[in-house]
């Protein structure tokens, strides 16, 4: 797909964005790429939040608000970065968030993401709302990495019975763990009963996305929940919700270290993910970025985007001197602001 680019100074000519991938060097280049070649309406589907977008902002903006204080002469020279996730093992502290079809974004959909995240080590949650069945995506995984790390999102009903029938598949797919999405505007009525009916059709690890509240979080581990997220939904859901950074103190507090905090929204950095382990993150997870890498250049696009993601990661553990992401020191993370994220 030609398209007219301006990555760098003096780069304002008709080009294929997938041939000059090595010339984009943040996130935030491959946003404005993104933004060039999608449809405006599918763009908007993509980086769009609800209401005014106040949370959407907010999500990057409050990591904009916290600085990294430097460490020297540690001797860190290769941190390690590999995590275990409830059973499964990622190659680094990032996971790619359940976001709904990946379709608009690439004809190869979501089967690309999956190539690119196994070909990373990438732990990918793959969305309800897929494009392609969790069939097609576990086996197109399965193309790059015998045993690929995939999760499955989980919307519930106030019907358990396609939530079971969902469970099955998803099980007989080899997915390892489910991501239980807890969004009140998507089926209200919904109570912890409904975890508790997962809880009981399936022994694997179920870990609940859209916490905020640290009630929420130790009721969560009250009902059998294996491990938590700390979500807005991206700013999709209520456009008054404060930004996942700030939640995620109280939210270790209330956990205690029980069970593992994922963190996701606004994650845009290497420093972002650090930020994020330093106040208490076991991992992050990034949504719009990997969709960003897809609509630029598929499956290339996405490892592109993990990729310098994952060297930002290492980078800035050796700057604070950190060995290893399991271990990031909770005074590493200072409030002042840095700079501030783009409206």
């Amino acid at each position: 797909m030609a398209v007219r680019m301006g990555i760098h100074a003096g780069l304002d000519r008709v080009e294929d964005p997938a041939e000059r991938l090595d010339e984009l060097a943040n996130v935030r280049e491959f946003e404005r790429v993104a933004r060039s070649v999608l449809d405006p309406v599918r763009y908007e589907r993509v980086a769009g939040g609800a209401r005014d977008e106040r949370t959407v902002r907010e999500n990057e903006r409050g990591f904009a608000r916290i600085g990294l204080v430097p460490r020297v002469l540690r001797g860190v020279r290769e941190p390690a970065l590999g995590v275990d996730l409830l059973g499964t093992r990622g190659s680094w502290p990032v996971v790619i968030a359940p976001t709904a079809c990946h379709g608009l974004a690439h004809p190869d959909a979501e089967r690309a993401t999956a190539r690119a995240a196994a070909a990373t080590g990438t732990i990918m949650i793959a969305a309800a709302a897929s494009t392609v069945a969790i069939e097609d995506i576990a086996a197109e995984a399965r193309t790059v990495a015998p045993d690929p790390a995939l999760w499955f999102q989980l919307c519930p009903q106030p019907d358990h019975g396609p939530a079971e029938a969902a469970v099955r598949r998803a099980e007989d797919a080899g997915v390892r763990a489910f991501v239980l999405t807890v969004d009140a505007d998507a089926a209200p009525g919904l109570s912890w009963r409904h975890v508790d009916r997962l809880r009981g059709a399936t022994g694997l690890p179920i870990v609940l996305k859209g916490i905020l509240h640290p009630d929420d979080a130790r009721l969560g581990v009250e009902h059998g929940a294996d491990g938590l997220i700390v979500s807005n939904h991206g700013g999709r859901g209520l456009d008054a919700a404060p930004p996942t950074i700030d939640r995620l103190p109280p939210l270790a507090d209330a956990v205690a270290g029980r069970i593992p905090l994922l963190l996701g929204g606004g994650v845009r950095r290497g420093t972002d993910v650090v930020k994020a382990l330093a106040l208490g993150a076991s991992a992050v997870a990034v949504g719009r970025p990997v969709v960003w890498g897809l609509a630029t250049a598929g499956d290339a696009g996405v490892r592109r985007v993990l990729d310098l993601l994952r060297t930002e990661v290492a980078h800035t553990m050796i700057l604070c001197g950190c060995p290893d992401v399991r271990a990031v020191p909770h005074d590493l993370a200072v409030p002042g602001a840095i700079g501030t994220a783009p409206s």
